[in-house]
């Protein structure tokens, strides 16, 4: 492990976030103008067998990947105003565009027919159900968090454009060339290391599940809502009687029937299943270090992968408010958030950018500080008490500066 000593107090709060049981496993990255000043780990990468988080130890981090998907997405796209169409005929809302896609505004936020777990791994039938929905509001005038369709949407549109995944080209344009230890869609070596998903703290379980929606009865929320918990257990703040928190609670809500199909809760394990860590789903399906994710936000804000202009344009926001899924104002550029309500940042971090994934896992720039940080963990965030431990570790960074 390294921490800059200028940077010491996140050391402090990394150790003290294990020291009160909120964590099991974790690991937390930092660049700062391109250096990695901060690369922590600790704890358990699988507490059913007792295996030590190492340095290369990969984590699952959910919706961390659509920014990822943003990056490449605008890398082949080059006019976001054009209409679906252009790209894949078979889409059958005439008037949804590309931006419309990436700012969470198609209308689109539920596969309506369930999905079977053997069309998991097949991305173009899955946007095949979506090609042949109604959008559920006219797709431009309100937006509403896609949790897993802005994925199949969004790289549907890539894979007509070059014939290729997500997957394939975050392989070949981000993680290859800059050697970043991601991957959306997992080999079987990096599953055998990846850590192990649970919401639990300790005691070794019968079987540890991760992913889709809870049970209704027994969702919970988080008190403020850490950045990237995203899931409907977490996406409700305090007290429980909010739009967000009663939504989180019906089986039948909009913001559950986002998270639930395609339903990683139907195999064994849910997320920590190689059926998921394989997909490569483009919404939620990165397996990475922090140390991997930081770095893509690094080379991100450096140039490396967007010209600075086309970057400037990406984050801008484009929709802010409401958001008819999650029932909290949420903020969002292309493809990337914006600090709002769901994507809680200190008040120093008014340029920041990122996203987040299910359960508390982080990733963000900031091109006025030349900041990249990156937080990933296994044990996922599920209660009101709530769980702001990236957050507190982003705050830390921004202090120290």
């Amino acid at each position: 492990m390294y921490c800059d000593p200028r940077f010491s107090r996140v050391h402090e709060v990394f150790e003290e976030q294990f020291a009160d049981g909120g964590e099991l496993g974790a690991a937390f990255a930092v660049y700062l103008d391109g250096e990695l000043v901060v690369d922590l780990w600790a704890g358990v990468a699988d507490r059913r067998t007792g295996r030590a988080w190492e340095a290369d130890t990969p984590a699952f981090a959910y919706s961390c990947t659509k920014a990822l998907t943003a990056a490449v997405a605008l890398g082949v796209i080059d006019d976001v105003t054009s209409p679906v169409t252009r790209f894949w005929p078979e889409f059958a809302t005439a008037g949804t565009t590309v931006e419309h896609l990436l700012t969470h505004q198609a209308g689109l936020p539920v596969v309506e027919d369930p999905v079977p777990v053997e069309e998991f791994a097949d991305l173009p039938a899955i946007a095949d159900r979506l090609a042949r929905q109604r959008p559920l509001w006219e797709p431009g005038t309100a937006h509403g968090y896609h949790a897993l369709t802005y994925g199949f949407l969004v790289g549907e549109v890539v894979r007509r454009i070059t014939g290729t995944s997500i997957g394939d080209l975050v392989a070949a344009q981000i993680a290859g060339p800059h050697e970043l230890d991601l991957w959306v869609g997992a080999p079987d070596e990096v599953i055998a290391r990846a850590a192990r998903l649970t919401t639990r703290a300790g005691g070794p379980p019968p079987e540890d599940r991760a992913g889709g929606p809870p049970p209704a009865g027994k969702a919970s929320a988080p008190r403020g809502t850490a950045p990237g918990d995203e899931n409907p257990a977490q996406a409700a703040a305090t007290p429980a009687d909010t739009p967000a928190a009663l939504a989180a609670l019906d089986p039948g809500s909009l913001m559950n029937r986002s998270l639930g199909n395609p339903g990683m809760h139907l195999l064994k394990g849910g997320a920590n299943h190689p059926v998921i860590l394989r997909a490569g789903w483009p919404g939620a399906g990165v397996v990475t270090t922090a140390r991997g994710l930081a770095g893509f936000y690094r080379t991100l804000i450096a140039g490396g992968l967007l010209p600075h202009d086309r970057l400037r344009e990406a984050v801008r926001r484009r929709v802010d408010g409401p958001d008819r899924v999650l029932l909290m104002d949420s903020a969002f550029g292309l493809g990337f958030s914006r600090p709002s309500s769901t994507f809680l940042t200190p008040p120093k971090a008014a340029e920041a950018f990122g996203h987040g994934g299910l359960g508390g896992s982080l990733g963000l720039g900031d091109p006025s500080k030349g900041l990249a940080c990156a937080y990933v963990m296994n044990r996922l965030a599920g209660n009101f008490t709530g769980s702001l431990r990236a957050h507190r570790l982003v705050s830390a960074v921004y202090d120290a500066l």
